[in-house]
């Protein structure tokens, strides 16, 4: 009798025991399950973050890219411009500049830019702010700061300086040069632009800030001293096309040429005249193929042409004869990629303007660009390239220069996209 109660007493112990022990199982599942919960919960807060810093990443970049050019020139070019081929820099009197044949090397190329877009209720802000250090206009002939782009963008409205409507920037060719071809229109203007249609057909509008570069001719030797005037902003417009095989762009202009006296009563003798233009361009894509062309005509728009000329310059010898000067310009490249990493370009562009009766027969006349490279980007990041170069300048009374040059660049390109 005593040990069968011993034996139950022990089983009651057990069951007991397995009570305890199953209660305290049962609480450690449910701390497991809160903790799992917890982790649950964090990870998904860390995997948010990332998620926007991911974006903010995206909507914030900085970019750019170190930049040598090595150049042989076998002539001799204006030595503030010896680290591009423009032909208007170009001598037509032997030993303007010195000895012909020199070594040349530049960083001017090199660049950085900021690109970022900011949320704005439904909307979103982008801005761009992008420099090289290519001196012109005062710091011509530096390696000092030159603003690229610097403008914002909201919904149709854009304002500040970028691309001109007037320009297509799809026709400069993949040519290592800095300043590229002499006959296309190409120029970074400040601007208030309007986009009412865009995307497969875009539709654009903008006034910009105008510029007119005076040639006073055979009056400024006669002791007059003219100079450009800007009563009015310029009006441009494009439309542009894009397909699978490439794109078209009609662009239009018109400005006010006007001219004016300094240091004289009431600035006279004063005036202006009618500027237009048409711009004509457009690439054609077949395979491995680009074909880039452009043609663009009118009167006094020299200063958006990539180089070359004068606005308006004198028809006679009265200081009231200046007028708006006819201007062609031609650019015809063809791009081929040879694989991955291999790819060239090749063509030929020319700006002629049609002198007026009373220029210098120093005037520019017409300026010749042509150049053939091979390309190499052996990593993503990193390009190399040979290109040669030759250029003449024509003047109004017929002399003429010319340059050769052969360049070999070494590009390195960064992005915070990168990292």
């Amino acid at each position: 009798m005593v040990k069968a109660i011993v034996q139950v007493s022990l089983l009651m112990g057990l069951v007991c025991s397995a009570g305890v022990y199953s209660a305290e199982l049962d609480e450690v599942q449910r701390e497991l399950e809160q903790t799992r919960a917890q982790l649950n919960a964090l990870q998904a807060r860390v995997t948010a973050g990332e998620q926007n810093t991911a974006a903010r990443a995206k909507n914030f970049v900085v970019y750019g890219f170190a930049q040598l050019d090595m150049i042989q020139d076998f002539e001799r070019v204006n030595p503030n411009w010896e680290a591009t081929l423009r032909p208007s820099r170009i001598p037509t009197q032997d030993g303007q500049y010195g000895s012909e044949g020199q070594t040349i090397a530049s960083v001017r190329q090199s660049r950085l830019g900021v690109e970022a877009t900011l949320p704005l209720g439904d909307d979103s802000i982008h801005t761009v702010f992008e420099f090289d250090l290519y001196g012109v206009g005062s710091d011509e002939g530096q390696t000092t700061m030159r603003v690229r782009h610097a403008y914002g963008e909201w919904q149709s409205v854009l304002a500040g300086q970028t691309n001109s409507l007037f320009m297509d920037g799809n026709v400069f060719p993949n040519v290592i040069d800095y300043w590229g071809p002499a006959g296309m229109v190409f120029l970074r203007n400040p601007q208030i632009r309007w986009t009412p249609v865009r995307g497969t057909n875009t539709l654009a509008v903008a006034i910009e800030k105008p510029g007119n570069d005076v040639d006073d001719g055979i009056l400024g030797a006669a002791g007059y001293d003219i100079t450009g005037d800007q009563p009015l902003p310029d009006l441009t417009a494009h439309f542009r096309r894009e397909a699978d095989w490439g794109h078209f762009q009609v662009a239009g202009i018109l400005r006010d040429v006007a001219y004016e006296s300094v240091q004289s009563t009431d600035n006279e003798p004063s005036g202006s005249d009618l500027g237009w233009g048409v711009n004509l361009t457009g690439t054609l894509k077949v395979g491995h193929n680009t074909v880039r062309l452009g043609t663009v005509y009118g009167e006094g728009i020299a200063s958006y042409m990539n180089d070359g000329g004068m606005d308006m310059a004198p028809q006679g010898l009265s200081a009231d004869s200046l007028s708006s000067v006819p201007l062609l310009g031609v650019i015809a490249y063809y791009d081929h990629q040879w694989s991955d990493r291999y790819s060239s370009s090749m063509g030929y562009s020319f700006t002629e303007v049609d002198n007026q009766a009373f220029q210098l027969g120093s005037a520019f006349k017409k300026g010749e660009y042509l150049s053939a490279n091979v390309l190499f980007v052996p990593r993503k990041n990193l390009l190399l390239g040979v290109e040669y170069l030759w250029g003449q300048r024509t003047d109004f009374n017929g002399a003429a220069g010319t340059d050769n040059r052969v360049q070999v660049s070494f590009k390195y390109s960064f992005s915070s996209q990168d990292f």
